[in-house]
């Protein structure tokens, strides 16, 4: 290579004043570039830090920041002298931490050894394990017997991590006496918060049960009270570090019913041991105060969850006690709805107290061949409307209720109720049958025949009634014909150291009966129920009675007889035997409680019902009412 050649290429690779100016505009877009990058990230840094501070200062918060819910105490119930019929009591059960615990299965089994674990405990625990955190403790058993909790005591330096953590829990001090009329708490399920609103779930945030049935479901709102909450903070892994503030939870309500503890096992024990309900009510103001369903079930085996096999034999039994009777239990009244008919003949002006009726024994329709029968072959001759009545003659009420017709018999009988709930504070209240050429052509799509007027004039055929709507229908015939709500809840409490308010009662209606003589009338026929010499029950439980009862017996028959034939009760299958029914007030003369009672396959109203109804009414018109005549203050120290 030439050297001239040679130099012009080193020249021109050594061109100093071209390399610096390349060089200087690669610094100044270099320059620029870096500062519209720190400027776009300045930009940012202001947008985060002032635009958006409290967005990613509130979300900074909730990272450290929790709340955590404090369920409030259920409220207590107390019966009208304030026993106690559902307390919180205090209750252990066994924990498990798992990040304390070297092998969970290992202490299981070990476990298993000192305290009793079902299948139901480890299915229960292991599922819970899975969805905790390992700082969290796991329920392992819910509740400790003293037993148990001994063994564990004496065992615990075995098992690190495990712990026995005290809480209250709901009991029923009672047991079945009182299963349908409180009912039961269970645990917080799926189809609870699925019939929830949003902020209903809210409120229930760490609440572990709510109101299955009974006064706890229907009175749940006020039972459960209103929630706290806890602001803590917590690390990275959740673990609360210190408490911030506190709001403390409310407590539920105390209520105080109208039941009175002592009648209402009065009423249990006068059944002896027969199926069936009775109803007690205050025929002046409408309250509850006994309420029975028999046989019952005990509430408290629900309050942690009842196992499968004790459900199943509950639901398995013939006498099914989680029924509720007195409640939803439709039954055909019998006889006991004469002394209403009755009133509606006398008031409707159909018929006379005084007015007489032949009975021969059998009754028929104009044109018609068929004889519809009374209880008595023969009859009873002639008989007014106090002896028919007092003997139950069925022909009386045939021809009564031919001649009021079912349209006016009917209407008139909803008056007291029948056909619709009494809209008593219990969730599940049957309506019963009130029978009507409307409610036929509604549910069986055909005509209304006489024939049916006839027997439903002595409460057969299509008539339904519950016990409730029997009692406060007799209440109104007891109190001049006012219809005062059944209710169960008579007073509320805030509080154990509030003072107890008693619920204002709205003002009573006006009676339904026009003319008070006819009520007397019908008083005066079931007077002689009991204490007249021709009375049905008169031997059963008026001879030696100290007081004056009004009552009327009624036989609902499952079995019905053919031509002239006769049943005898007892040759009968007890499932087939007839149902007996008794209603009754007393004193007559001024009435402080009114009774329903049913015996399921009792056979006979007066030989089953009355005496049950008798024991009843013993119970709470001869007890001891101290010096002054008076019950136990309302909200006494149990």
């Amino acid at each position: 290579m030439s050297p001239r050649l040679f130099q012009r290429r080193g020249a021109r690779l050594r061109d100093a004043p071209a390399e610096a100016e390349i060089f200087r505009r690669r610094a100044v877009w270099g320059f620029l570039i870096a500062m519209l990058l720190l400027g776009t990230l300045g930009l940012r840094f202001a947008w985060l830090q002032v635009s958006q501070y409290e967005v990613y200062q509130t979300r900074s918060e909730s990272n450290r920041i929790r709340l955590r819910s404090i369920p409030p105490s259920r409220g207590l119930v107390y019966d009208r002298n304030g026993r106690l019929l559902a307390d919180n009591v205090p209750a252990y059960r066994l924990e498990l931490i798992p990040e304390q615990v070297d092998d969970i299965d290992a202490t299981i089994a070990g476990l298993s050894d000192v305290v009793s674990l079902d299948e139901e405990d480890l299915r229960r625990f292991r599922a819970t394990l899975k969805s905790k955190r390992r700082f969290q403790s796991v329920p392992i058993k819910l509740r400790l017997n003293e037993s148990e909790m001994a063994s564990f005591a004496v065992n615990r330096y075995r098992f690190p991590g495990v712990e026995v953590v005290p809480y209250l829990t709901r009991r029923y001090p009672y047991g079945e006496l009182f299963a349908h009329v409180i009912g039961y708490v269970g645990r917080l399920d799926e189809s609870d918060l699925a019939a929830m609103s949003e902020q209903d779930i809210a409120e229930y945030d760490g609440t572990t049960h709510i109101g299955k049935s009974g006064i706890e479901k229907h009175y749940e709102k006020e039972l459960h009270g209103q929630v706290g909450f806890e602001r803590v903070e917590i690390n990275a892994e959740g673990r609360v570090l210190r408490v911030i503030e506190r709001q403390p939870a409310i407590p539920g309500r105390d209520l105080f019913l109208s039941i009175d503890a002592d009648l209402q096992a009065a009423v249990e024990a006068a059944f002896e041991g027969q199926p069936g309900a009775a109803v007690a009510v205050d025929p002046r103001d409408g309250e509850v105060l006994a309420l029975v369903s028999l046989p019952s079930y005990d509430p408290n085996d629900f309050v942690y969850g009842i196992s499968q096999r004790d459900y199943s034999r509950l639901l398995a039994n013939p006498g099914r006690p989680l029924f509720n009777r007195a409640l939803s239990g439709g039954y055909e009244p019998g006889s006991t709805l004469k002394p209403f008919i009755g009133l509606a003949g006398l008031e409707l002006g159909l018929r006379r107290p005084e007015q007489t009726v032949l009975s021969t024994g059998a009754f028929k329709l104009p044109n018609q061949d068929r004889e519809y029968r009374d209880w008595r072959p023969g009859g009873h001759g002639r008989v007014d409307l106090k002896e028919a009545l007092a003997q139950s003659v069925n022909t009386y009420f045939y021809g009564l209720a031919v001649d009021l017709g079912i349209d006016r018999l009917s209407e008139y009988m909803a008056q007291f109720g029948f056909g619709a709930p009494s809209g008593i504070d219990l969730d599940g209240e049957a309506t019963g049958i009130l029978p009507s050429r409307e409610w036929k052509s509604a549910n069986r799509n055909q005509p209304w025949f006489p024939g049916e007027t006839v027997i439903a004039g002595i409460g057969q055929g299509f008539w339904v009634v519950t016990p409730l709507q029997l009692a406060e229908g007799l209440s109104m015939l007891a109190n001049g014909g006012v219809r005062y709500p059944l209710h169960l809840l008579h007073a509320i409490r805030d509080g154990y150291d509030a003072p107890v308010s008693v619920l204002a009662m709205p003002p009573p209606p006006p009676s339904v009966v026009r003319d008070p003589s006819n009520l007397a009338a019908v008083r005066e026929g079931m007077i002689a129920v009991v204490h007249g010499a021709t009375g049905s029950a008169h031997r059963v439980i008026g001879l030696d009675a100290p007081y004056t009862i009004a009552g009327k017996s009624g036989t609902a028959q499952r079995v019905s007889r053919r031509g002239e034939e006769s049943i005898r009760v007892n040759d009968l299958p007890f499932e087939l035997r007839h149902r007996a029914l008794f209603v009754a007030y007393a004193p007559a003369e001024k009435p402080e409680i009114a009774v329903v009672v049913v015996v399921e396959h009792g056979g006979s109203g007066s030989l089953a019902a009355a005496p049950v109804a008798r024991r009843i009414l013993d119970a709470w018109v001869l007890r001891d009412r101290g010096d002054d005549g008076a019950d136990e203050p309302l909200g006494a120290t149990p």
